[in-house]
């Protein structure tokens, strides 16, 4: 099984530093095997994301952290997500997996990422895997390079994201997980 894994970006800047921690996961996915692609939240409509996040075994959602806390756009595109709850008639995200990179200008926030494990898995029953990336400054070599550390590590994640996927897909009982609420 070929994995079909989604980017999601959801900084502002097209480009900017989200943009390359996103690239770094899905490059090791690709060389896990994994087809890849990648949004920009500020590109795309709602429609779009919610036709990716369908055709998707998974996905890498992204987000620069304000406030401590993923980006707005990004809560937004969480937000205008169906579950199938509550009389919604779609679930694009049920019996996906998830992996999440945050990035800051320095390390105060690296705790942002539990927030958007707690969303992904309470919220919509999807498998994340952990622990989510959290990259500052230091991470980069310029806004558009990662260090040969963090994209290694990037990579791994990128890798675990597309066994995961496989996994998921093989297990019937994985794949029926709903949110409770």
């Amino acid at each position: 099984m070929t994995p079909v894994l989604v980017g999601l970006v959801g900084g502002p800047d097209v480009g900017g530093r989200t943009t390359t921690a996103v690239e770094g996961i899905l490059a090791g996915a690709a060389k896990a095997g994994a087809t890849t692609s990648l949004l920009e939240i500020s590109q795309v409509s709602q429609e779009e994301i919610a036709a990716a996040f369908e055709a998707a075994d998974g996905v890498v959602l992204g987000s620069p952290v304000y406030r401590a806390s993923f980006s707005a756009l990004l809560r937004t595109a969480l937000e205008g997500t169906e579950r199938g709850r509550w009389g919604e008639k779609t679930a694009p995200l049920q019996g996906k997996v998830a992996a999440t990179v945050l990035t800051g200008a320095s390390a105060h926030h690296f705790l942002a990422v539990n927030d958007l494990r707690n969303v992904l898995a309470s919220f919509f029953a999807v498998q994340v895997l952990s622990p989510g990336l959290y990259f500052d400054h230091g991470a980069y070599v310029d806004r558009t390079t990662l260090t040969e550390e963090s994209a290694t590590l990037a990579a791994a994640h990128g890798s675990a994201l597309a066994d995961l996927a496989r996994a998921v897909r093989g297990s019937a009982a994985l794949q029926a997980i709903t949110p409770q609420v």
